[in-house]
């Protein structure tokens, strides 16, 4: 069996690969030590995936180890980490990582273990999953052979995400494992087993020690999946989301009140995030999608004649966007992206509804700029209605806006809009210094623009400048 294996994987191997573990294993084998290709690297390949990332673990002094393939496999890509007891090697475009085989203990409150060296089987008992814990052998007399104590390989052809010992062990050990079991479902479709799945209710409170750095990072690539959104309904399940996103986790429920009902906001947030994904691999518009109604607990109103309304959601959603971001750790710039979307995502509908004039379209055109596109994809995505003579009502109105923001467009060029005029003309024409009023002149210009008081043309904005100058200079 073992040979029939090493055969089946060697198969799977590209030529690239293979003369890498190869040579590898041979410089292990002059000076005595062995050497195992781990985790990830076994996994994905059995999965038939390409892999450049390999991880090994060193029955003996892994960093060593590193140095010496680096230096037999002329590469100046060297990175040690001392504290961790790893080293990475850059040979072209792979990227190696070496570790001693070890054993870590944890105290309860803490994520720093005391490492000691042990033997391969010990190492592989501490890590995550079971479709992590296989390795593959480097040594000339075992090449390619799996070594598979947990049965990572029965649980990767019936895809399930199982922990190689009790869950409560496993997860208390390193808590991220909690986000990271979530994330390998999301990315691989594969079911979490039932025992690991309530030892992760167990002990999901753990989550609260690690970094939120770490736990943003698993959130991302958990919202970089085909369809993330039954993700997100499997996180509240295990009592995760709520720990880290609990505005989002108030989405949830629906009220009745005179017979009056409105839709659950979590589902719907999340058949939107579903629908955008069809269009979109872009972070921050997928986090648009899941943010752009996320101030509708705090809106939510009854009015006896109308049933529940949400005034002003779009606006108080934006403001609460920056507080997010930065507990999550997430860039500004994605920040204000986010935010622009979240104050707009109802305008272009409201537009069809009240019969606007060109001058409401140039102003959504000002305001969102260069991001229309991807809020017109936003839009579209929030039309989630079941009932498919209301849905076609719905995208009939906002196509029709479509193509009056495009006529605009093109008549009015306001997608990068800016007065015609520049700040240094106005000081120049109105003989004043830099200062608030230079910006109050140039604001006043703008508004006629976009009121369609001139066109949005040079001559046209200098003109108007010279004939409004004396009502900002006297």
């Amino acid at each position: 069996m073992s040979q029939k294996f090493a055969n089946h994987f060697e198969s799977l191997l590209d030529e690239k690969n293979l003369k890498l573990l190869k040579k590898i294993g041979r410089i292990a084998a002059e000076i005595g030590i062995e050497v195992y290709a781990v985790g990830g690297f076994v996994r994905d390949t059995l999965l038939k995936k390409n892999v450049k990332d390999i991880d090994f673990v060193v029955v003996g002094d892994g960093i060593a180890f590193a140095k010496l393939v680096a230096h037999r496999l002329k590469s100046n890509h060297v990175a040690v980490y001392k504290k961790f007891g790893t080293a990475m090697v850059g040979i072209d475009d792979h990227e190696l990582e070496f570790v001693g085989a070890r054993q870590e203990s944890y105290r309860g409150d803490s994520r720093k273990p005391k490492v000691k060296p042990a033997d391969l089987l010990t190492d592989l008992t501490r890590r995550d999953f079971t479709i992590n814990a296989m390795a593959v052998s480097l040594c000339k007399e075992k090449l390619f052979t799996l070594i598979d104590p947990f049965h990572g390989r029965r649980d990767l052809r019936a895809k399930i995400i199982r922990t190689p010992l009790d869950p409560q062990t496993t997860f208390a050990d390193d808590p991220l494992r909690i986000m990271r079991a979530v994330r390998f479902s999301s990315q691989l479709q594969f079911k979490i087993e039932e025992k690991t799945y309530n030892g992760i209710i167990e002990v999901s409170e753990r989550l609260a020690i690690i970094s939120q750095e770490r736990i943003t990072d698993e959130f991302l690539k958990i919202l970089a999946v085909p369809k993330p959104g039954k993700y997100f309904f499997l996180m509240d399940e295990l009592g995760i989301l709520s720990q880290f996103l609990p505005e989002f986790s108030a989405l949830k429920g629906v009220d009745e009140r005179n017979g009056y009902t409105h839709k659950d906001v979590f589902t719907h947030t999340l058949k939107v995030l579903d629908n955008i994904t069809e269009k979109t691999d872009k972070p921050q518009l997928r986090l648009a999608a899941l943010f752009h109604d996320i101030a509708k607990p705090q809106t939510k109103k009854f009015i006896e004649t109308k049933g529940w309304t949400f005034h002003g959601h779009e606006e108080i959603g934006a403001r609460m966007i920056p507080r997010i971001f930065r507990r999550l750790r997430l860039s500004t710039e994605w920040q204000k992206y986010v935010q622009k979307l979240t104050r707009l995502h109802l305008r272009p509908i409201a537009l069809a509804e009240e019969e606007c004039t060109d001058s409401a379209y140039r102003r959504l055109l000002f305001q969102v700029g260069a991001d229309l596109e991807d809020l017109l994809t936003l839009c579209r995505a929030d039309i989630t209605s079941r009932n498919a003579q209301r849905r076609r009502k719905f995208l009939g109105n906002f196509e029709f806006v479509v193509k009056r923001l495009n006529a605009v467009e093109e008549k009015d060029r306001m997608r990068s809009f800016q007065s015609p005029v520049r700040g240094d003309e106005i000081m120049e024409l109105c003989e004043i210094p830099p200062g608030k009023l230079v910006g109050q002149i140039k604001s006043r210009i703008e508004e006629a623009i976009l009121d369609g008081e001139i066109p949005n043309e040079y001559e046209a904005a200098k003109k108007y400048l010279l004939l409004i100058k004396d009502d900002f200079l006297h």
